[in-house]
């Protein structure tokens, strides 16, 4: 039994009462059926668009997908799609049916979808519609294509990371026949655009259960970014290191914060790594230029998925700084906040923390080091100290005003004077700094 929204039962009553049939389909029946509250509700219909619209007069109307049979209703703000029972053609795109046709039946719409627990309808009066078992896989936590895999995956290649994301979002296993055909059929995700491939990929990767994911199947995302492939059995011959580098990844992406670009950043931290190991003569591996390596193989390859600067920048960001060091100390934090900015460098220690729990289980202790600099660094900024141009009580104009030229030597100075702020030289008062200005300006900085 499931509760319907007052606005989901206007609509289907309105069909009803017009003697169609209506159900809510989908994704949305199997969040209920899992306990979750679905964004979105999506209602199938034997109703034709043109006969939908007509139900509906006295609502706002969106053609969304007339193509396809969809119309959306607004109900209270709400929008609802609504699609009529469709039956879809060859997809000789890999990902869109050639042409659709309507159906009567209920049944042949739910047997063109993916997975079993995406092809169970529901609707008050006749309760659950559930022809090829959904709800028995949602129970036993299977991900299960409808009908033949081979079939499911050709008519739509974007399905095969969908069943990934999906794997990695609830924790279901993905069932035999459907892993099998998954692998078979990988090379087709080749045919699919990179702006849906990378979709998925920030759902599938935002997902509690990503570690699973990324070591079961990283050769099928291998496909998409192959430079994750080497990554796999990786031995890192290091102290700092129990796991091969995809395992450790594999943690570090599961442990950060579910925010796309911390997860990518994760995802992509040691990339380098298999192509600058190197054993030293004491046996222990070593990867000397995997910092510099590593954020351009995240930045080529985020190009090349089309992914928006701002992603590409912080990713590539957090790659590259991942390893620096930062002392428990206010002069070091007050310099790496200045040099990160205040978001990144949290950020920074959000992916160090999430570092450290995929390294040598001996090495947790610096849990606690992560906890004491984040408490320093919120007291800085809680004090209000002084750590970047913009803090400093003096600004390129008052110096200017000393008789110094616009131009470089101006942020030069402002430069020197935030570093001897910063380092506790000078107070951060107008007075102290036009005197120190000053004194720079005599001996030529």
């Amino acid at each position: 039994m499931i509760t319907l929204s007052e606005e989901t039962k206007v609509i289907i009553e309105k069909l009803n009462s017009r003697g169609f049939k209506a159900y809510i389909v989908g994704g949305c029946v199997r969040d209920y059926l899992m306990g979750l509250n679905p964004s979105d509700i999506d209602i199938t219909t034997n109703a034709k668009p043109e006969e939908t619209k007509k139900v509906f007069s006295d609502f706002r109307v969106i053609e969304t997908g007339i193509k396809h049979g969809t119309v959306s209703v607004l109900v209270n703000g709400r929008q609802f799609e609504v699609t009529t029972f469709r039956i879809d053609s060859e997809y000789s795109d890999n990902r869109h049916p050639d042409s659709v046709s309507f159906t009567p039946n209920v049944e042949e719409d739910l047997a063109r979808r993916d997975f079993t627990m995406n092809a169970i309808a529901y609707n008050e009066q006749e309760g659950f519609i559930d022809p090829f078992g959904g709800m028995e896989d949602i129970e036993n936590r299977i991900i299960r294509c409808v009908g033949k895999p081979d079939k499911r995956f050709n008519e739509d290649a974007l399905r095969i990371l969908r069943a990934l994301r999906f794997s990695s979002v609830t924790g279901f296993d993905i069932e035999e026949n459907t892993r099998k055909a998954l692998y078979e059929n990988k090379e087709l995700l080749r045919n699919i655009s990179v702006e849906r491939i990378f979709q998925e990929l920030t759902k599938l990767l935002c997902g509690d259960n990503v570690r699973k994911v990324l070591l079961e199947y990283v050769d099928v995302l291998g496909v998409v970014i192959p430079e994750l492939v080497p990554m796999k059995g990786f031995e890192q011959k290091s102290p700092y290191h129990a796991y091969d580098v995809l395992t450790h990844t594999a943690i570090v992406v599961e442990s950060i914060e579910k925010k796309p670009y911390l997860r990518l950043a994760a995802l992509f931290h040691d990339l380098g790594k298999p192509h600058t190991f190197s054993l030293g003569e004491d046996n222990v591996g070593h990867f000397h230029g995997h910092a510099k390596l590593s954020p351009q193989m995240a930045h080529d390859i985020l190009k090349r998925l089309k992914a928006d600067n701002t992603t590409i920048a912080k990713v590539e960001k957090l790659v590259k700084y991942h390893d620096t060091p930062i002392a428990n100390d206010d002069v070091i934090i007050k310099k790496r906040l200045n040099k990160f900015g205040k978001e990144d460098f949290f950020d920074l220690l959000k992916l160090m923390r999430a570092d450290n729990l995929g390294q040598n289980p001996d090495l947790l202790y610096r849990q606690k080091e992560y906890d004491l600099l984040e408490v320093k660094a919120h007291e800085i900024l809680a004090r209000q100290e002084c750590f970047s141009l913009k803090d400093l009580k003096i600004n390129g104009r008052d110096i200017m005003a000393l008789g110094v030229k616009e131009g470089r030597e101006v942020g030069r100075i402002l430069s020197a004077l935030l570093e001897l702020v910063i380092t506790n030289k000078v107070e951060n008062t107008k007075e102290e700094l036009v005197k120190s200005a000053k004194h720079l300006i005599d001996q030529g900085v």
